[in-house]
């Protein structure tokens, strides 16, 4: 952007300037929301720096949902990506979310408070004007309504300072808009979960196979809800080896103290073997193609007999004979004779 001037004298000159960009910050998901955002913001004027948030929970590089491909859709949008992961902090906030869960286990407005305090300290290390997302007014049923994003607004002191360029229309006016720094008629008035509208935006602004809606967002699972609320209320604070062990395998709760859980399949079962920790036992079925399977706990040892009969359930391994489980704890192998478990006496410990 250039301000041209003409300076008069005896003769005249004309004196060309550069007029930087304002800046601003965006939280960018990688779905079409927070790219409709960056791109209307962005023919205001202004000079856009995305901040992108990773979760033990929420993977921009795990390929599920609205994460998906977020530095190729950083590049498509012609902006810089920083991106900050929530790990250790985050898990001390779902222990006692201020604001609640969801229908799953999703802390959605604590969540995001701690999204736009990542935001925040990035806007004042760049000195940004203000902060962009996608979020769209009504969209989403725990924080995405009007109270809810007053609450985050208060919660990560950012008052003012939070344009929803999709529905800003339909929101009071924010500093950047009394401040004459962007005008109403340019925000958008979007309000609930069509997405007719931003499907025909995305068209206009040339944003090729739009992603679809929804979020990867594991904590939003009502199964995988279940799986967190029984590890946050048997441990008082899980490591993230115990979220990654969460996100495969059936699971199972022996005791208080003992989690077991069991491949599905070849990549699970390796996942298993990588994840396991000094004190985790390790079963497989000797002779035949099944399951890796984990015992975790302080009583993991009082249930290896159970869990080998389990391992061989879920193996190929003959359900009315006697056959060998190879058992490994830290660096000691050893092998029982067990038969495969009936259905029925082993289902009431699923989660």
């Amino acid at each position: 952007m250039y301000d041209v001037k003409f300076v008069y004298g005896n003769s005249y000159q004309i004196v060309v300037t550069e007029v930087k960009k304002k800046k601003i910050v965006a939280l960018l998901s990688g779905g079409l929301d927070s790219q409709l955002a960056v791109r209307m913001i962005q023919e205001q004027g202004f000079e856009v720096s995305a901040v992108a948030i990773k979760t033990p929970f929420c993977d921009f590089d795990c390929g599920r949902g609205c994460g998906f491909e977020i530095r190729e859709r950083s590049d498509d949008l012609n902006i810089k990506l920083k991106t900050v992961y929530l790990g250790d902090e985050y898990i001390e906030m779902l222990k006692h979310p201020k604001h609640g869960i969801g229908a799953g286990f999703n802390p959605c407005v604590d969540c995001r408070t701690m999204m736009f305090d990542a935001a925040k300290k990035h806007m004042e290390e760049i000195g940004a004007e203000f902060i962009i997302s996608g979020e769209v007014l009504g969209q989403r049923p725990m924080s995405q309504h009007g109270p809810a994003l007053r609450t985050i607004e208060k919660e990560s002191d950012l008052v003012g300072k939070i344009v929803r360029p999709l529905s800003a229309g339909l929101l009071p006016p924010t500093d950047a808009e009394k401040d004459g720094l962007i005008k109403r008629e340019n925000l958008g008035m979007i309000r609930g979960r069509q997405r007719k509208i931003q499907i025909q935006m995305a068209k206009e602004y040339g944003i090729e196979n739009p992603p679809n809606a929804g979020g990867g967002c594991l904590l939003t699972e009502p199964q995988f809800g279940i799986k967190a609320k029984d590890l946050f209320s048997h441990t008082e604070t899980p490591t993230i080896n115990d979220i990654d062990l969460l996100k495969i395998g059936r699971h199972f709760r022996l005791d208080e103290e003992t989690k077991f859980v069991v491949g599905r399949n070849k990549d699970e079962n390796e996942m298993i073997k990588a994840i396991a920790l000094p004190g985790d036992v390790l079963l497989e079925a000797k002779d035949y193609v099944g399951p890796v399977s984990i015992l975790r706990g302080k009583n993991a040892k009082d249930h290896i007999k159970f869990a080998s009969s389990v391992t061989l359930r879920y193996s190929d391994a003959p359900k009315d004979q006697q056959e060998i489980v190879t058992i490994k704890n830290d660096n000691i192998s050893e092998e029982i004779s067990t038969k495969s478990i009936e259905e029925q006496d082993y289902i009431e410990f699923r989660i």
